[in-house]
């Protein structure tokens, strides 16, 4: 029993309270992001699925990014290799 002035309370009653404010401060939250209605859970799956395609677009650009950059690379070498030979094959 907690004892605060002339007011007492039990363990219980003091979680029953918490749960009701947890509970309110839950819904004012979801209120303010606009998550409130019936629609909800469709709007989450949304941002889920949009969420998933920009991870997916954002890993395929990198993976683009290092191709074009190994290929590029591979190409220097391959000109570099080729005007070597050139050099040599005409002396």
């Amino acid at each position: 029993m907690i004892k605060m002035s002339n007011v007492q309370i039990t363990a219980e009653e003091l979680e029953d309270m918490l749960n009701r404010s947890a509970k309110r401060g839950a819904r004012a939250a979801l209120e303010e992001l606009g998550l409130h209605d019936d629609s909800a859970p469709k709007d989450l799956d949304e941002l889920r699925s949009l969420l998933s395609a920009w991870r997916d677009t954002r890993k395929a650009v990198w993976q683009t990014t290092v191709r074009l950059a190994t290929g590029g690379l591979l190409l220097f070498i391959a000109g570099a290799v080729w005007m070597s030979f050139k050099d040599n094959v005409g002396q």
